[in-house]
């Protein structure tokens, strides 16, 4: 199984992030429902490893954070959906 989605919060932000284009912070910090700073910390992982790609822009004055699923995160994500799988039709 992939370690980075064992997460809950990791795995929460890359499921969001499959039926979008791009995602403000604050969208998925509602979503999530944590910290900023814990979010923050998963996204920077996440982009790190190259399951995610970040925006950051500036909309007059103010800071803004988006991002979105990479082609990479999506294969993982989606390789890990089937080990789950795997796992809960063997233990059934």
């Amino acid at each position: 199984m992939d370690e980075l989605l064992l997460s809950k919060v990791r795995l929460a932000v890359v499921a969001h992030l499959l039926a979008a284009e791009w995602v403000p912070f604050s969208d998925l910090a509602a979503v999530v429902e944590t910290t900023h700073g814990n979010l923050g910390s998963h996204l920077a992982r996440l982009v790190a490893a190259g399951y995610l790609q970040e925006d950051k822009s500036f909309v007059g004055r103010r800071p803004r954070s988006r991002y979105r699923l990479t082609a990479a995160g999506r294969r993982a994500f989606l390789r890990h959906v089937d080990q789950l799988r795997a796992l809960a039709d063997g233990a059934g």
